[in-house]
């Protein structure tokens, strides 16, 4: 039987650091406002100029670096994210130019922050059925760019920036499941309504969020996708290494773990630095854990997102 287990990760943020003392001197916030609600003492802000493509770009090249691949090696692309730079070609397609890679397949996938995880569980069934051997898997997003900066109740909780995973063909056991879900009744708590139509940006182009229906639906989500993955593998939480959640605020995070009755110094947190950064978030973190080692060689993971749509998903996984 085959199986595709990820070889490397890789991750960037954008130069510029926007701080909550900062935020508070353009709009009617505070530093301890902010923390107190979310967790969040900084975020990553694209500079002008800077695509969505060129974050994703430094996330495949260090996750390549990390696994030891090429342009040669790579067969599949899939990237995540809302921001693409173009209405077509796909952020995957202008990616797989940059990186020089000439063959098999690239696309993009579109889930909001539970996109990597929709892209991981993809790129698992295209390699464990020996139709690729070596997937990148990308999420990427200037979020920064959907906000309305005078709207204290969602510009503080979002930023810019990438994470990416090399994932191969292996003997060994690596991803051991998905669970994806989507409840497209409930798009209207986290949405932006603006499009292009007819060579013109159509009704609001800003992101726009009913905080309390998204926490009351996240932390239900989570605790049933996360609680379905290990049960569904012969696992209990007692077994469970670390779970790298989707990095939205601490409250739903702390809400989680606690749910799952998880000590929470085994859970992977890093929106504190970098806020939340949709369907980057997940391999941020990720990614941060590989590099100062707290994620091992043989560890069982649980990563796991919820996002606009409403969707929702999890993938367990041996390291």
């Amino acid at each position: 039987m085959n199986y595709s287990k990820i070889a490397g990760t890789g991750s960037y943020l954008p130069n510029r650091v926007v701080t909550n003392s900062e935020l508070q001197t353009r709009i009617d916030t505070s530093d301890e406002w902010i923390v107190s609600r979310t967790g969040i003492e900084a975020r990553h802000i694209a500079a002008e100029g800077e695509k969505t493509t060129d974050l994703a770009e430094h996330a495949a090249r260090a996750a390549m670096a990390a696994a030891n691949v090429n342009a040669d090696d790579i067969d599949l692309i899939i990237v995540a994210t809302t921001t693409p730079d173009k209405v077509f070609p796909s952020t995957a397609c202008l990616l797989q130019a940059r990186l020089g890679v000439k063959q098999g397949a690239a696309f993009d996938v579109q889930a909001v922050c539970t996109g990597f995880v929709y892209a991981l569980s993809i790129a698992d069934k295209f390699v464990a059925s020996g139709q690729h051997r070596c997937a990148l898997v990308v999420g990427a997003e200037i979020f920064s760019r959907l906000l309305d900066w005078n709207d204290r109740r969602t510009c503080v909780l979002f930023g810019d920036g990438a994470g990416a995973v090399v994932l191969k063909a292996s003997k060994e056991p690596g991803i051991l499941s998905s669970h994806l879900y989507a409840d497209g009744s409930m798009g209207h708590i986290l949405q932006v309504d603006g499009g292009v139509s007819a060579g013109k940006l159509a009704d609001n182009p800003y992101l726009q969020m009913d905080g309390a229906a998204v926490f009351r639906l996240a932390t239900r989500v989570l605790h049933e996708c996360a609680t379905e993955a290990l049960r569904h593998n012969g696992f209990t939480v007692e077994d469970l290494d670390w779970l790298v959640p989707h990095q939205a605020n601490m409250r739903i995070i702390n809400s989680t773990t606690d749910k799952l009755n998880l000590p929470r110094e085994r859970v992977i947190t890093t929106v504190a630095q970098h806020g939340n950064t949709s369907a980057a978030s997940v391999p941020l973190a990720l990614d941060t854990a590989v590099r100062d080692q707290r994620i091992k060689p043989g560890q069982l993971v649980l990563i796991e997102g919820v996002g606009g749509g409403m969707t929702w998903g999890s993938v367990l996984l041996r390291f």
